[in-house]
């Protein structure tokens, strides 16, 4: 398995799945059959982040999260199992292909009842929900350019004590590479827009953990 953490060698991102991931044989068949996908099973979450997002829900005790950008299913699966019965988590994606995937996966791993996927415009699907702050846990992992809109909708839905992942805040190292922010690259330039913005936005407090792409966690401001 390829390290997906900037800078981790294999041997030594090797040593951390062995002493940390805990990647069940469903997990393992599935971040396999996504690697059989090509170049875009470089969507998928690292097994590491995984195993901390399960935790994480766990630890809060999530009763509602949402998932912006959804892929072939790791990311919720891996949500979903630190949910209690009776917590629902909403996914959000516009592929009915590779969800397909997702939701097989999500019945063999005994977690699809607690999770409801809508095939839609995910800003579409957001905007949609009550306005009350209930969600209790976001990830965001999706089109890069859209990460404000789906931050906006989320963080005025934000319980309380909620908490918004963001993914591949680091951009494999490129937002502190001059060179790669003068191509103009539209994601990386996304990126660079959402991570200013979200340091200078008085709502919220954030850390950036160097988590496989880059991982940022974003709470209410006290």
């Amino acid at each position: 398995m390829t390290p997906k953490a900037i800078g981790l060698s294999a041997s030594l991102h090797e040593y951390l799945l062995a002493h940390g991931a805990g990647v069940d044989p469903v997990a393992q068949e599935l971040i396999d059959t996504t690697v059989e996908l090509g170049g875009v099973a470089e969507m998928q979450i690292a097994a590491d982040q995984g195993a901390f997002m399960t935790m994480l829900t766990r630890l809060l005790g999530v009763q509602f999260a949402v998932e912006v950008g959804t892929f072939t299913g790791f990311s919720a699966m891996s949500i979903a199992r630190g949910l209690p019965e009776g917590a629902k988590l909403l996914c959000c994606d516009v592929s009915e292909e590779w969800t397909s995937i997702a939701r097989a996966y999500w019945e063999r791993a005994g977690v699809a009842h607690k999770i409801n996927l809508v095939i839609a415009p995910a800003a579409e699907t957001l905007a949609a929900l009550p306005a009350e702050p209930t969600i209790d846990l976001a990830f965001i992992d999706a089109d890069k350019p859209s990460y404000l809109r789906y931050y906006e909708e989320i963080v005025q839905r934000l319980s309380p004590n909620g908490i918004i992942l963001v993914d591949n805040v680091l951009w494999d190292g490129q937002v502190a590479d001059p060179h790669a922010i003068a191509s103009g690259d539209q994601n990386l330039q996304a990126i660079l827009e959402f991570n200013d913005a979200v340091v200078a936005d008085p709502r919220t407090t954030q850390v950036m953990l160097p988590v496989a792409d880059g991982l940022t966690l974003i709470t209410h401001a006290p």
